[in-house]
């Protein structure tokens, strides 16, 4: 495997910045940790790791500050690149190194995530236009079904890796206790105590809404308390 020809992306936010466009209450140390294991997980390839946060990043547009960072990994020589997120606890080591072998046989690669976009993509510099990556309906429906088709077109052949959760939001944090084998102990006590502590905050500010709900006359048309 010609390893040094392909180098990891790690695409992924602050946690501020994270849960900015997210609905995870409180979850800034779940997504501090899980970029730090991103990372870990990504130099235990040995492949060159470049992490593009927000600070990084060039564009208007999530579409057009993916493209700008991915071209900018191409632009420093790698004729190859692994671009991942930080959001899919489940990703494992050997998902990125059987990447990059398939990378170095001249294929391309997608992780499908559950929800109908991808926590992982293996591109070859040879099929990247810049243009028309850029003009994918990112953060939309179908995103998936979309970048497969378009792949497909591009290169030679086009490999899936299994479908894996992503976290999103609150439901996700739920989901994915359905599938807590391979999660670190570190990662699935956060994603516990985070939901013990806003199911909590989501029932005493309910309770306080229904206690005062009437100690307010002349605000009748404004809504109950939610935090989630």
């Amino acid at each position: 495997m010609n390893s040094l020809h392909t180098a990891i992306l790690v695409f992924a936010n602050s946690a501020k910045q994270d849960l900015a466009n997210k609905h995870i209450l409180r979850g800034e140390e779940l997504f501090d940790v899980l970029t730090r294991s991103t990372l870990k997980k990504a130099k235990k390839t040995g492949l060159p790791v470049f992490h593009f946060s927000d600070e990084d990043q060039i564009g208007a547009s999530f579409g057009e500050r993916f493209t700008n960072a991915i071209a900018s990994v191409f632009n420093k020589g790698f004729s190859s690149i692994i671009t991942i997120g930080n959001d899919t606890p489940h990703l494992k080591t050997h998902h990125l190194k059987h990447t990059a072998q398939q990378l170095a046989m001249g294929k391309t690669v997608i992780g499908p995530s559950i929800d109908g976009g991808f926590y992982l993509l293996g591109l070859q510099k040879s099929n990247f236009d810049v243009t028309e990556f850029q003009n994918l309906p990112w953060q939309r429906l179908g995103l998936y079904h979309q970048i497969s088709s378009w792949l497909h077109q591009e290169s030679t052949e086009l490999i899936k890796l299994p479908v894996l959760q992503d976290l999103d939001n609150e439901r996700d944090l739920q989901s994915i206790l359905s599938f807590s084998n391979g999660l670190s102990s570190t990662i699935l006590l956060l994603i516990i105590n985070l939901l013990k502590s806003n199911r909590s905050l989501f029932y005493t500010n309910q309770n306080f809404s229904s206690q005062y709900s009437n100690s307010f006359p002349y605000n009748k048309g404004s809504p109950a308390f939610s935090f989630i």
